[in-house]
């Protein structure tokens, strides 16, 4: 291939950028692209402003055709129908919300509205005996799998989803790669992040006025739930085909909004993208030690034991350290303190913030009850928690990452939370050492620099710290000599963590209140920290409220990356924290957990 001259071109010119729906259709009609044409129109609209494909989707919900598909010839039959529409709208059904923990039951398509079909698997009889399922009728698992594998890998067949990175890793596990995809929840999120849901229930509703059918329905619900193989197939089919339709109307119905508002770039060179890999993620886990969790279970419990016998000479008798009623009985019946906070029930406060008080204030019993908190939450929340989430086939832990539960832009972990493992103490960085990297490897942690700070530089265009960052100075240095008038060879650490405590405080929004409690100073004086700050830099206010006006004149901020969020139009201040990497204005596109990164995208 020759070489192709680039000289008059920039990376600019390289970047995806979301196409004229109307110059692209008539480039397809002088070239009588037919079913290219349909295509185009199908995922973009026609070009006209308020138009889209969708306004044809007005098939009621009652008027379905949901069918049971259980035997290859009506497979085969569906397969013909999704070549030809060259998209398929697709849903798997599984024993549980844990992609790594659930088995495949079923798989539901659908190409058009009103139509789809439910493919049972692995239903077992209603009452759990495995000799009644002989009386089921479905396709043997090996043989629908061989049949759907080549469509729903098929690189010119769009495959659409509701969170279909779960369907990924669903099928990825029975040896399917899904591939190409859409995914509504995600296209819904950069549309309308921080206004609403992105669950295919409340799109539905939303989007087309239709209330889907309750899991519960089918499947019961508290002790009498069952899991979805031991549904009845008539049920289920019902149920997961309405799925599948329902993906399919908000697919045709959403995806054309997105180029109209100038949002289709954000999804096709960010979120989609994105999808596969987060779902490798999450198959590849990672690994623990096990001995090393129930190590320090040990270390913690013998911990709590010790805790717990000081506490109680310290109250001079036993009680539930754990009930707040009982601890608050000790603290301000018994010993007399004063905690000057009630809770919601009326009775007095037992909250860190007022234990920690009182502590500070030299009284030993309210220390003691913090630690043994903290080694408690250590104990349940991480190393107990951590070594049932050990996956028995893999033996790794395998999270889930939620790419549209935040308004921010940034991911969020369950199941279990890896984003927030303890750092900040001692006993807390324990727990870090029992993630553990395979034999021969090693786990590599990054994280950037002062991101905040030097994304703030760039969008304030503060030129003292943009110089700063070129030249390696040291910015919370920096930022103490500007306002304490120290300069930079005399600068001592005490009043560099002072400075630390503003720069990041300024960045996310905090009040003088705030930062005097930080800081351990009046609130006169954090005041005029504040406003030394801003004095000294004032590209940064000018910026922050350039950017609050902007936002409630549009009812939006936008990031560097063309994201937006809804989610600041009721507030009256928004702090700059809603500009930089924790939240949406100016992250940078990237989106994973820590260590990789722990900011948005």
């Amino acid at each position: 291939m020759p070489d192709v001259p680039l000289d008059d071109l920039s990376l600019d010119d390289f970047a995806v950028k979301a196409p004229d729906v109307a110059q692209l259709l008539t480039f397809i009609d002088e070239n009588g692209f037919r079913s290219l044409r349909a295509r185009v129109v199908s995922h973009l609209g026609d070009g006209r402003d308020g138009t889209s494909p969708l306004e044809a989707e007005t098939t009621a919900i009652t008027q379905t055709h949901y069918e049971t598909v259980d035997d290859l010839a009506d497979l085969e039959r569906w397969i013909t129908r999704i070549k030809k529409a060259g998209r398929v709208a697709v849903d798997t059904e599984t024993t549980g919300i844990l992609p790594m923990h659930a088995r495949l039951v079923g798989i539901s398509l659908s190409v058009e509205a009103g139509a789809a079909c439910y493919i049972p698997l692995r239903h077992r009889a209603a009452d759990g005996l495995d000799f009644g399922n002989q009386n089921l009728k479905q396709i043997p698992v090996d043989q629908a799998l061989k049949a759907l594998k080549p469509i729903l890998e098929d690189p010119a067949i769009l495959k659409i989803g509701q969170n279909i990175k779960y369907d990924m890793v669903i099928l990825a596990n029975e040896g399917i790669h899904i591939s190409p995809h859409d995914d509504t929840m995600l296209l819904s999120y950069v549309r309308d992040c921080g206004l609403h849901g992105h669950g295919m229930d409340e799109l539905s509703r939303l989007h087309l006025g239709i209330e889907t059918t309750p899991f519960k329905d089918v499947a019961g619900s508290g002790k009498k739930q069952v899991t979805f193989d031991l549904v009845p197939i008539d049920k289920a089919t019902h149920y997961a085909a309405e799925d599948a339709d329902i993906t399919g109307r908000l697919w045709r119905l959403i995806k054309p909004m997105l180029p109209q508002a100038g949002l289709l770039q954000v999804y096709e060179s960010i979120e989609r993208p994105l999808v596969p890999v987060i779902a490798a993620m999450e198959r590849a886990g990672i690994k623990v030690d096990r001995a090393e969790l129930a190590r320090l279970s040990a270390e913690f419990a013998a911990s709590m034991e010790r805790l717990e016998k000081d506490i109680h000479a310290l109250a001079g008798e036993s009680f539930n350290i754990g009930s707040p009623k009982q601890l608050g009985e000790i603290l301000f019946d018994k010993m007399g303190l004063q905690s000057g906070k009630k809770g919601k029930s009326g009775a007095l406060s037992t909250g860190v913030e007022v234990l920690e008080t009182l502590a500070a204030q030299g009284h030993d019993l309210p220390e003691k009850v913090l630690a043994w908190r903290q080694v408690s939450k250590l104990k349940s929340t991480y190393t107990d928690a951590l070594a049932k989430a050990i996956n028995e086939k893999t033996g790794r832990v395998h999270t889930s990452f939620s790419m549209a539960s935040t308004s921010t832009g940034r991911l969020s972990s369950n199941d279990p939370n890896l984003q927030n493992i303890p750092i900040r103490t001692a006993e807390g960085r324990k727990i870090r050492k029992a993630f553990i990297a395979e034999d021969g490897h090693v786990l590599l942690a990054a994280d950037y620099s002062q991101i905040e700070l030097r994304i703030l530089a760039h969008m304030a265009d503060i030129d003292a710290l943009k110089t700063a960052f070129a030249k390696g100075v040291d910015i919370h240095a920096l930022t103490a000599s500007q306002v304490f008038d120290v300069p930079l060879d005399q600068m001592d650490s005490a009043t560099r963590r002072r400075a630390k405590a503003i720069n990041f405080g300024i960045i996310y929004g905090i009040s003088a209140f705030g930062l005097a409690r930080q800081l351990g100073i009046g609130r006169d004086e954090a005041k005029g920290l504040i406003d030394a700050y801003f004095k000294r830099f004032p590209g940064i206010l000018t910026y922050m409220e350039e950017t609050r006006k902007k936002a409630h004149e549009t009812g939006h901020v936008t990031t560097l990356f063309g994201r937006r969020s809804m989610s600041w139009i009721s507030m009256p201040k928004i702090p700059i924290s809603g500009l930089l990497p924790n939240a949406p204005p100016s992250m940078p596109p990237f989106r994973a957990p820590p260590p990789i990164s722990s900011s948005g995208r």
